[in-house]
């Protein structure tokens, strides 16, 4: 039987050409290609500044680094997301407040985060910091979040890993993931599942300088080169802050470079994939038992979540879909209900969260999907419902 997972990384022999080049090259960590990814990752999205790094994790490490938050700050995170997004924080040593989400997206709910702000901005002693999360592909509301932010004076950073390329309209204003004015800075993952795949790897998107410089120098150990190769000493190099050994080698940098030369080609074969889906599951027997994400413009679909309609279906679709060689994920547990975070938050929950969490289920969703796969899914999809009938 063959195993259909939810998600994979696709790679081709350009990709593995590129590697090799480097492979065969004189550097493979601390050469040119970082510089080179870098460059074009701004050419790509707009921004003045990249700095790439060793995982999706440690760019909203050092972003959030680079915009002082700390030990007296508070982060204000949307539940429904991967652990990193507030594991960051606590790095610092920063207070994490868990924001609802609406229910049908997943995305941030902005009362919520209103709510939140008025309970604990006023305790912060330091930097405030709120960071959307993009979610499956979905941009979340940024116009009207930065508004948010700077009403209670909180910098801003997106959390874009399922969303480069993505757009959306916010009102009347149009805006794209990550490029958007309205950011401090957003952070990508590499990661092999998603869009871009450089086996690891992460990058802070800014277009503020002082970012930029700092996680540039945070990024390999707090330690800079202050003088040229023509200086009487050019070997000396100089500590100036406590950083970590978060480099991205050209090794990974090249497998990027290469991927981001086929991030449109991508989004328009998820795009596809999500069309049809919603056309195979625009049927009755489909539409009673689950809904499905709206065919937006400017959706990235890194994930294709349904939501059951009816509780305790989802895990049963799980377990069937499991046995029929089906891979599928829940994106994601809201994240107080992880032990660490109940020892920190105590017990509780939130209704938006819940009631997202207890209904979604990520079926597969890559760009390699081919048309005979996306079928038995369907199928299999049908026949767990006749099960249920």
């Amino acid at each position: 039987m063959e195993i259909i997972p939810y998600s994979r990384q696709e790679v081709t022999e350009d990709d593995i050409n590129s590697v090799g080049r480097v492979l065969r090259s004189q550097f493979l960590t601390q050469g040119p290609e970082v510089n080179a990814f870098e460059d074009e990752l701004c050419r790509k999205f707009k921004v003045d500044h990249a700095v790439c790094c060793s995982s999706g994790t440690a760019s909203l490490h050092l972003a959030y680094t680079s915009l002082n938050i700390n030990d007296q700050s508070i982060g204000f995170v949307p539940a429904v997301t991967f652990a990193a997004t507030a594991n960051a924080f606590r790095y610092l040593g920063a207070q994490v407040i868990f924001c609802d989400v609406v229910p049908e997206s997943g995305i941030i709910d902005l009362n919520s985060l209103e709510e939140q702000l008025i309970k604990f901005r006023g305790k912060s002693k330091g930097e405030c910091l709120i960071t959307p999360v993009s979610l499956a592909g979905k941009v979340a509301p940024l116009t009207a979040t930065n508004s948010v932010a700077r009403s209670f004076e909180c910098r801003l950073v997106e959390d874009a890993s399922h969303s480069p390329g993505a757009f959306s309209k916010d009102g009347d204003s149009s805006f794209e993931s990550i490029s958007s004015d309205h950011l401090d800075a957003a952070c990508l993952s590499f990661h092999p599942v998603k869009h871009i795949c450089a086996g690891e790897g992460g990058v802070v998107l800014t277009n503020n300088d002082e970012v930029k410089k700092k996680a540039m120098l945070l990024r390999s150990h707090g330690i800079n080169r202050p003088f040229a190769s023509d200086h009487p000493t050019p070997w000396h190099y100089e500590q100036n802050d406590l950083g970590w050994n978060y480099r991205m080698s050209d090794l990974h940098a090249a497998l990027g470079r290469s991927q981001l030369k086929r991030l449109d080609e991508s989004l328009e074969s998820r795009k596809k994939l999500a069309s049809n889906y919603n056309n195979a599951f625009s049927e009755s027997h489909f539409s009673e038992t689950f809904s499905v994400p709206k065919l937006e413009d400017g959706h990235s679909w890194h994930l294709y979540v349904i939501r059951f309609l009816k509780e305790g279906i989802r895990d049963k679709a799980h377990k069937y879909l499991k046995s029929k060689g089906v891979m599928t994920q829940i994106h994601y547990t809201p994240l107080y209900k992880h032990p660490y975070y109940q020892r920190i938050t105590g017990n509780f929950s939130l209704p938006g969260a819940e009631k997202y969490f207890q209904s979604c289920l990520s079926i597969p969703m890559y760009p390699s999907l081919t048309a005979g796969q996306q079928n038995r899914v369907i199928d299999e999809m049908e026949s767990f419902i006749k099960s249920e009938l």
